[in-house]
């Protein structure tokens, strides 16, 4: 029988995601100046207040407050009444020193003995249901949300909008889990206040389907577009008049919004947050990296649909276990246990084998801290840093290696393919 499943996005303006913003805008200027950094850094936002807090061990300074300015500036914060605004929110700082306890099980005499810097599990996913082997309704979420975005910025053809914003997709689904159609597409967009409200809501559903959703369609393969319909359901508002958004409609924290970005609920999920965390933290290294095992994995036609899992102990430089599920999709006539055996020779998941596989002790990740942290196209940037503390510094790095398909042919082979 057929079904439905369901994932959502948020903006880069939504709270949550502007705590996440300034916790890796954080990370990156720490890693620009010292790339030996270890960093664990929390972000509260709420009306007119940011506070910073964590651990740090840096040979590195940062003017902080400065930094979590500009991120705010930038996603478009910048109005007196939104309650909350760059230039004038007040910014406290709280970081300290990291725990030597945690760190002598992090630094060893080796870089290659480096241990975990935590214990848990981690999960990377992968489908072959869109080209960037991502679920689709999550991937449709986020495009909603970033040409929402783009239409903010330009302000011609929608002008009244402001920056928080939240999408959600439902997809319809046969027995063969092929997608069908999309049944559903919820958006809620913080908006200028209006004249009156009956008049504000007309337009504001008149303008995302007419001018919102056709835009989105455009960026999508013909086959997805195919999906869209006369008889989708679209919630626009459902709850009426937002005008009160951002930080002062609700407190925003690092770390809330961890299958936004992610896998949309697809897959699983270990728990653990993102920002903020420096490539110690395998909460964030480790879930990149079965993200590139999986996602190779299914490029290379190891099958349609791969959960790869990798687990550790702090202070512990070998994995615990490796766990691989193919949802019965498996082309090859191997076991999900064999195929995991295969994908531990294949991929080094030692904590500093994944940093410097990833090359990911650069300043990559303020790009990762809105429309997720998968899925988007690997690139190659010059990124400029300037403190009064440690002068001007300017860095190619790679972006989002974790997307890489640098593995199909070792994969192949591996596999006899």
């Amino acid at each position: 029988m057929p079904y439905l499943f369901t994932s959502e996005s948020v903006s880069e303006g939504h709270p949550d995601k502007i705590a996440d913003q300034i916790s890796d805008a954080l990370l990156d200027n720490f890693l620009a100046f010292d790339p030996e950094s270890k960093v664990a850094c929390e972000t509260l936002v709420t009306t007119g207040q940011v506070v910073l807090a964590g651990e740090v061990k840096s040979d590195t300074y940062l003017d902080v407050q400065t930094i979590a300015r500009e991120v705010i500036n930038k996603i478009g914060y910048t109005k007196g009444e939104y309650q909350f605004s760059g230039d004038s929110c007040g910014v406290i700082s709280l970081i300290h020193e990291q725990s030597q306890d945690i760190n002598q099980g992090v630094d060893r005499a080796t870089k290659e003995e480096q241990g975990a810097g935590d214990q848990g599990m981690m999960f990377g996913y992968a489908t072959k249901e869109t080209e960037n082997y991502m679920p689709l309704a999550l991937d449709i979420s986020h495009k909603i949300l970033q040409v929402l975005a783009d239409l903010r910025r330009e302000g011609k053809e929608i002008s009244y909008l402001r920056p928080d914003a939240k999408a959600q997709v439902t997809i319809e689904y046969s027995d063969e889990n092929v997608p069908q159609r999309i049944d559903t597409i919820v958006v809620s967009t913080q908006h200028d206040a209006f004249d009156e409200d009956d008049a504000m809501l007309a337009k504001i559903k008149k303008d995302i389907i007419e001018i919102l959703i056709p835009r989105v369609k455009e960026q999508l393969p013909a086959y997805v577009q195919a999906l869209f319909n006369d008889s989708i359901t679209y919630h626009i508002n459902p709850t009426g008049k937002f005008v009160i958004g951002g930080p002062h409609g609700d407190a925003g924290l690092t770390g809330r919004k961890i299958i936004v970005d992610t896998y949309g609920g697809k897959g699983a999920h270990g728990g653990g947050a993102f920002s903020g965390k420096d490539p110690s933290k395998v909460d964030r290294s480790a879930a990149y990296a079965a993200r590139h095992a999986a996602k190779n994995l299914v490029a290379a036609g190891v099958a349609d649909e791969i959960l790869v899992q990798v687990s550790y102990a702090i202070g512990v430089v070998e994995p615990t276990s490796i766990f691989v599920d193919t949802y019965g999709t498996a082309k090859v006539d191997l076991s999900d246990g064999a195929i995991a055996k295969k994908v531990a020779e294949l991929f080094d998941m030692r904590p500093f084998a994944i940093e410097e596989r990833l090359k990911l002790r650069n300043p990559i990740y303020l790009e990762t801290a809105a429309y997720g942290h998968m899925g988007k196209t690997p690139q190659t940037v010059t990124k400029v840093y300037e403190s009064p503390y440690n002068g001007r510094i300017e860095k190619e790095v790679e972006l989002f290696t974790w997307e890489k398909l640098d593995q199909i042919d070792a994969v192949k082979a591996a596999f006899g393919i």
